[in-house]
């Protein structure tokens, strides 16, 4: 049996998504000790994998707890792995073009825009964005940033896509397309 905070550890998430799935359904806790802890058992550890495997294909919570909850289509799921698994295949090798690329170019120190361009990549590889990631995103921002100062980027956005050729254009914004959250 585990308290919340060793399965934490053990599994590298957070005790506050720990919270966050119980809040939601999709993870409670088969006991609690005396103090009111969370203990998880193994078999609440089988239905955190379970959430897991699914939040890696980029499926929402909600979605996640209706499949948890109902008969999972095991051909349907491993469809939706497949396509998630091809569409990083992709990304990663855009990367690695980009990288050869910029390697490719050392003669000279990379641009900041190369870089700033390869990181972009490189997150959107390791951390697809989900619905949730991108609200979390949203709030945050809109917490710790000043209405004049969103104006302002929003201006400057503005000014650095006018900027752009219309081939970047185009190609940020199919991609754009390709990673935008599901809802």
């Amino acid at each position: 049996m585990w308290r919340i905070g060793s399965l934490a550890r053990e599994t590298g998430l957070t005790v506050r998504t720990l919270h966050h799935y119980d809040r939601l359904g999709l993870l409670s806790p088969q006991s609690r000790t005396e103090g009111g802890h969370r203990c998880y058992t193994g078999d609440d550890v089988r239905r955190l994998h379970r959430i897991v495997a699914l939040r890696s294909l980029g499926i929402s919570l909600e979605e996640i707890g209706t499949l948890l909850d109902g008969e999972i289509d095991p051909v349907g799921l491993l469809h939706r792995q497949l396509d998630e698994v091809e569409s990083r295949i992709r990304k990663a090798t855009e990367v690695r073009t980009r990288l050869v690329d910029v390697l490719n170019d050392l003669g000279a120190e990379p641009s900041a825009r190369q870089l700033l361009r390869l990181i972009e990549e490189t997150v959107m590889i390791n951390e697809p964005m989900t619905p949730e990631r991108f609200a979390e995103l949203k709030e945050k921002l809109r917490r710790h940033v000043r209405e004049e100062d969103l104006a302002a980027l929003g201006e400057k956005r503005g000014d650095e896509w006018n900027a752009l050729s219309r081939q970047e254009q185009q190609g940020l914004t199919e991609r754009l397309r390709k990673t935008a959250p599901r809802s």
